[in-house]
């Protein structure tokens, strides 16, 4: 692997900055199995406190539902945005830290991204090549494909990047997924599902973002696309936060635009082989990161 690639995943950004936090992560598992099951048991995903305790808290994985309390918020998602803060609140409920029997009520409820943020502060705070990916697993739901955020972290030892995702206690609960390893084809990555859709391969109706609108295929696709080409940049959206020319209009784009993300699908397919060139783009194209969110227009 090329050293500039490696020292460019250690580097961190403004989400994934460790802050005060850098001797405490490093004091963390290093072990990323260990390291994800201890993050994980940190905080509720939304929907399992939507659902209680049954289904995806089979067995009170993540704690009682039931001791949550009333008045906190139901997604803190738009609290927490840095690994910092995130780190913070974990302390201030619990100044033990990240600890294993952290009740329910001291839990933070966060999705996804947050966790996948959280495991790549860790992981570069440790000097280890990380990196967060957007795209969309096929693995929760038979025939739909949800948006979702994994990590990837270079193994030195093995020579290649290992694909896991942290936020669930997957193998815990039955599902076949090898969590900490997983094979590149159980995940569905933004790049090729996108070319998949507009080739015809597929309608991409199973491709769905979770804003309960019902969107999914290609206005689904396209934000995800942005968001995994900002992740390889070590810029880690949140769900809040588009590019300004793409903002209201996902489902009208103009076929020169459809093109010019064609063009960027290409590049994510193999982010390292064209890892020059994707910096190139994300220096010189501005519409890219020229970005809306509910305060800035």
């Amino acid at each position: 692997m090329n050293e500039k690639i490696l020292a460019h995943y250690r580097k961190t950004g403004t989400y994934t900055y460790e802050g005060g936090y850098g001797n405490y992560f490093r004091s963390l598992p290093d072990e990323v199995s260990v390291l994800g099951r201890l993050i994980c048991g940190q905080v509720i995903h939304r929907v399992t406190l939507q659902e209680g305790n049954t289904n995806a808290n089979a067995s009170f994985l993540y704690g009682d539902m039931e001791r949550y309390p009333w008045y906190r918020m139901r997604c803190e998602d738009d609290v927490f945005l840095t690994a910092p803060a995130i780190t913070a609140e974990l302390f201030r409920l619990d100044e033990r830290g990240f600890v294993s029997d952290r009740k329910t009520e001291n839990k933070i409820v966060v999705t996804c991204r947050y966790v996948s943020v959280l495991m790549s502060a860790v992981l570069k705070a440790k000097g280890i090549p990380a990196r967060c990916r957007a795209g969309f697993a096929p693995y929760f739901k038979q025939g739909i494909s949800m948006d979702h955020w994994i990590n990837q972290y270079y193994s030195l030892e093995e020579g290649r990047w290992i694909t896991f995702d942290a936020d669930g206690f997957y193998e815990e609960m039955g599902m076949p997924l090898t969590q900490y390893d997983m094979p590149e084809d159980r995940f569905d990555w933004a790049a090729e599902a996108w070319l998949a859709v507009r080739s015809g391969k597929t309608d991409g109706k199973q491709y769905v973002y979770a804003d309960r609108l019902g969107t999914c295929s290609l206005p689904a696709l396209a934000r995800y696309l942005v968001y995994d080409f900002h992740a390889l940049m070590n810029n880690e959206l949140t769900y809040s936060f588009l590019p300004s020319y793409l903002t209201g209009r996902l489902d009208s784009l103009t076929e020169g635009e459809l093109s010019e993300l064609d063009r960027l699908a290409g590049l994510l397919l193999d982010p390292d082989r064209n890892f020059e060139e994707l910096c190139i783009v994300w220096e010189q194209e501005r519409k890219y990161r020229i970005l809306s969110s509910p305060l800035v227009e």
